[in-house]
């Protein structure tokens, strides 16, 4: 006769067996030392490295704009100026 084990349940409510529960907890145990949480030093130089790529994305980002543009990456100038050459299809509605 089969017999349904109750040794704990899961996350999502399921029955678990003995087995299941202590491979579960190995299991965590295992994450949290390939995982570890950022503290210190460590989240320090996490900050440091994206404050570092925000900058340099956005230097980037505003040589892009100036060049497309002639400075100031206002799409304002080109819809007026398409809006002269092609009044026909650029008309305001």
């Amino acid at each position: 006769m089969a017999f349904k084990g109750m040794a704990g349940k899961s996350a999502s409510g399921a029955s678990m067996s003995k087995y299941d529960v202590e491979v579960e907890a190995r299991l965590q145990a295992l994450e949290k030392q390939t995982h570890p949480v950022p503290t210190g030093a460590t989240q320090q130089k996490v900050d440091d490295r994206l404050t570092a790529l925000e900058k340099a994305v956005a230097e980037i980002a505003a040589k892009c704009d100036s060049r497309a543009t002639g400075g100031g990456g206002d799409v304002s100038t080109v819809v007026a100026a398409l809006k002269r050459e092609f009044s026909n299809k650029f008309a305001d509605l």
